[in-house]
């Protein structure tokens, strides 16, 4: 078992739910999260208060599952983000566990 965290700007929200669907893993849990980059952006730049540093709203997906379903969602997020017009992939990192209850 081992743990997978997804990010991706909130609207790709139903995206990744499709995404973990399509790779059987169907207990997992969610949240809102603010995403930032370093540098100028054009959010930023048309912003009325450009000075203030403002992120973007985004959401954090995370799943205790199994290696197999792991690789499947890996697959479905590398095609996934291969088709993108944005410059907001989702982006995805596995944490093995040692121990659990």
């Amino acid at each position: 078992m081992k743990l997978v965290i997804v990010t991706a700007v909130e609207e790709f929200q139903k995206d990744i739910l499709k995404l973990f669907k399509l790779a059987n893993i169907e207990n997992f849990s969610s949240s809102d999260i603010d995403g930032h980059k370093d540098g100028a952006s054009v959010l930023m730049g048309s912003s009325w208060f450009s000075g203030a540093k403002l992120g973007n709203e985004s959401r954090m997906f995370f799943s205790f599952t199994e290696d197999e379903h792991i690789a499947a969602l890996f697959n479905l997020i590398e095609e996934f983000n291969k088709n993108l017009e944005t410059y907001n992939p989702i982006k995805a990192v596995v944490v093995p566990i040692e121990k659990f209850i």
